[in-house]
């Protein structure tokens, strides 16, 4: 699997970047409908954060997609 930079707009709680509502991917414009799965990893060479989120788009289709807590960025896990 590749990974993707995407844009994301998030619900912002008490934390940054909190919970994914809308993601940008490939110029189109994806609704979250609903979060399957949320969990957080932390790599072990540099300790960098992960918040990863499995979802469901309002076309359908389940996505991978995480936030890189480090350089504050949103990926996406795509087919090669």
């Amino acid at each position: 699997m590749l990974e993707e930079k995407i844009e994301v707009i998030a619900y912002s709680g008490y934390r940054c970047e909190e919970t994914p509502r809308i993601i940008f991917l490939r110029g189109e414009r994806i609704e979250v409908i609903e979060i399957l799965e949320q969990w957080i990893e932390e790599g072990p060479d540099d300790r960098t954060t992960k918040r990863f989120y499995q979802i469901k788009g309002n076309d359908g289709v389940v996505r991978r997609i995480y936030y890189n807590e480090k350089i504050m960025e949103w990926f996406c896990k795509v087919e090669a």
